[in-house]
């Protein structure tokens, strides 16, 4: 009968034992109690309470939490936009007391104060400004927060704007508004290239036909030259200048004649080209030199008349011409080689 009852006294004092005996995890606090009264608050590590008299009331989390906070307010600019806050909080360990008495809900206390302040500066923002000035609106909260939860023992770490989501229509719309400035600004640089093109195009066309016009140029003054050196050798040969002329236009007609003839793919075409155009362009030449040389004798004439003497010049030698006698009937003194 002792026995029974040493053991039982030893298995009661056991039970008596391992429940006084309690631990607490680290980065976290235990709120004792004794008979409904606040006792102590303890912290990580092993830990004693009396059984029976002290229990835990409660376990207090002091690592830094989250708290995502989803917020739905209307902007300056009548634009309904959701806004999510996360809210990093922790509870401040030499306040564990304030942050478990007097908060029945810290979260819920948390979340009225982030309503409370983003429905406050919101609508004092376009909807441009909201995206630019997020930073403002968690400052602004971080802020409130801090004033209002540091008395409840809660630290507010940091506060972060992390989604901005506008109305499915007005991000369509901003999705429209910025694709057709892309479009604005690309079509701008299309024109401009083009500009670009043509500027550069009409230069190098300016430029083409002033070599194309000074190429001519040097063309004809080089014919010219070429022309005057031909003249100057008939001349020392013996005939004189209008049937040197004569010569060199129907030499170079049939000239032209005959390259024609050599390229089968000119686009040339020599205008008039029967057999008698050369004879036809040497008679007409011919028509204008008596023409002038009668303008010469006329002009002679009133020279007499106003007792003005003409210079004397070398006669040239009449040019003969078996079927006309009187193809070159030329003046004494009008004729100048």
């Amino acid at each position: 009968m002792g026995n029974v009852f040493f053991g039982f006294i030893v298995f009661f004092g056991l039970v008596i034992l391992i429940t006084g005996i309690f631990t607490v995890k680290q980065q976290s606090a235990a709120v004792i109690e004794r008979f409904g009264k606040f006792l102590s608050i303890r912290n990580s590590g092993l830990q004693f309470k009396i059984p029976i008299f002290d229990k835990i009331a409660g376990r207090i989390n002091l690592r830094i939490q989250q708290l995502d906070v989803i917020v739905e307010t209307k902007t300056k600019d009548d634009v309904f936009v959701r806004l999510k806050i996360s809210v990093q909080f922790q509870v401040i360990r030499e306040k564990v007391y304030d942050a478990f008495y007097r908060l029945q809900n810290p979260q819920d206390q948390i979340t009225a104060y982030v309503f409370d302040v983003v429905r406050a500066e919101v609508p004092k923002m376009r909807l441009d400004d909201v995206f630019e000035r997020k930073d403002d609106i968690a400052i602004a909260v971080k802020s409130e927060l801090n004033d209002a939860m540091s008395d409840y023992g809660y630290d507010i770490i940091k506060t972060l704007v992390t989604d901005i989501d506008p109305d499915v229509q007005v991000k369509e719309a901003m999705n429209r508004i910025n694709a057709s400035e892309r479009e604005k600004v690309a079509a701008e640089y299309e024109a401009e290239a083009e500009r670009i093109k043509i500027v550069a195009k009409a230069r190098a066309e300016a430029e083409s036909k002033r070599l194309q016009g000074q190429g001519i140029a040097d063309q004809r003054r080089e014919i010219a030259r070429g022309l005057e050196e031909s003249v100057d050798v008939l001349n020392n040969v013996g005939i004189n200048s209008q049937e040197a002329s004569a010569l060199i236009v129907v030499t170079q007609h049939y000239d032209t004649l005959q390259s024609i003839g050599e390229e089968t793919n000119t686009n040339l075409i020599l205008l008039p080209n029967s057999p008698q155009a050369g004879s036809d362009m040497l008679n007409n030449m011919i028509a204008s030199f008596v023409a002038s040389n009668r303008i010469g004798e006329e002009m002679k004439k009133q020279n007499e008349a106003r007792g003005i003497e003409p210079k004397k010049k070398n006669k040239p030698e009449k040019p003969r011409n078996e079927n006309r006698d009187d193809f070159l009937d030329y003046g004494d003194d009008e004729y100048v080689s």
